[in-house]
This record gives structure tokens, sequence and C-alpha cells, in this order.
């Protein structure tokens, strides 16, 4: 059965762009999110970039009152790394895999990353098996576990450039996982920048000033 495609928003920083940034929306977002960021990132204008926001399916969240609203997958309790639905991880990788895939026949660089629950998709689906990404951007977040999501890691996490931020005051995803995450990636030989900012569950000037000079350096 072929993997159902998602809708997205799709930006353009300049004409005939060879680099790809998707770039995955938090639980209960959607893919307008972050589209603010783009000029806020002031990449240079001798290297275009196509954005890729997509829109996470429409599903009920158990730990928000079984609410219908976009998340890559269910939470069935604040317990990131032992409270999602681990199916719907894997299913969320799929989609994201495929996106990949095709973002890799018209550009010549593939970023992947996103926050929150966007984020622990981007890693998940960056650094298993399937279509290769040139580096992931993890904001606010943490690795699920892939054995459990029945997901099996590529030996590609071998130098993989990556991208951590986090606040040291997010009460949503204590900041503990996010350094957990980045020690997991880093004994797998991930080359992971690890920044740490005095900011809740949420995105900083110092870290947008951050990650757009890696971004700058991965797709100069």
């Amino acid at each position: 059965m072929p993997t159902p495609s998602l809708d997205t928003v799709v930006i353009h920083t300049g004409d005939a762009p060879r680099s790809c940034i998707i770039w995955l929306h938090g639980l209960g977002a959607d893919g307008h999110d972050f589209e603010p960021i783009v000029p806020e990132l002031s990449l240079p204008p001798d290297l275009p970039v196509r954005f890729v926001f997509p829109h996470a399916p429409v599903r009920r969240v158990t730990i928000n009152n079984h609410m219908p609203m976009r998340a890559w997958y269910d939470f069935l309790s604040l317990d990131p790394g032992r409270g999602e639905d681990h199916a719907q991880v894997a299913e969320a990788v799929s989609l994201i895999q495929a996106m990949v895939d095709t973002a890799r026949q018209d550009h010549e660089r593939v970023l992947l990353g996103g926050f929150s629950q966007g984020g622990a998709v981007a890693l998940l689906a960056g650094l298993s098996e399937g279509p290769a990404v040139d580096g992931i951007f993890a904001l606010s977040t943490y690795m699920p576990d892939a054995d459990q999501a029945g997901v099996g890691l590529s030996q590609r996490a071998q130098g993989m450039p990556v991208f951590m931020g986090h606040g040291s005051l997010d009460p949503v995803i204590p900041v503990d996982f996010g350094r957990h995450t980045a020690k997991r990636l880093g004994s797998l030989g991930a080359v992971v920048q690890w920044h740490e900012y005095p900011m809740p569950h949420s995105v900083c000037a110092d870290e947008v000033r951050d990650l757009s000079g890696w971004f700058g350096t991965l797709l100069a």
C-alpha cells in the first residue's frame, strides 16, 4: 500500500533552491507554526532553500482529554520515552521518510528537524534505515525508543551532524531528556552540537541565531 502524503506549507528563499529543509511542528500546532521563522534565520541569499513545513495528521490525544488535534503520534502519558503510541511513532517515521525521499530527487542537500514531538520524529526518521539526510536539528525534544517503535537505526548515525537546542526551564520535556538523547547520539557516533538556553518549552532568538549558523555551515 502506498504511503499517504502530507499537506505542507512550502517557502522558497530564492530561485531554484538546491537545498531543502523539512521542519516538523510540535503537538497541537500545524505547518504554519514555524513559517515566520524563515526570514529570522537570515540565510545567505546565494544559498536558496526550499522550506517544507508538513501538517501532522489530526488524531485524538490521550493526555489532552482525547481532543482531536494535529499530532505526529498519541501521547498516553506525560512520560516522554514511555508514554508514546509506538505504532503511531513508526507510522510518522514512514510518512516523513517518504517526504525525505521525494526531496532527495530534486535537491543536493536535505536537512530534517523539528520542535518537540516533531523533533522526536525527525530524530528517528533521520537516523533509521531509509532515505538519507545531511543533518538533523532537534529542538526541545528527545528520541523515542527505536526498538519499541520497531524502527532500526542505521549505520549512517556515524558522523551525522545533529543540532540540539533545549530550554533549561522546560516544564514539558525536561532538559534532562534532551541531555540524555544528546549523550545517546554521541555514543552512536553522531556529531552533536548541544545548546541550552534559559527558556521554557519554546524557541528563543539565541537559538535561532545558532541554528542559522549551523544551517549555513551544512548548506554552503
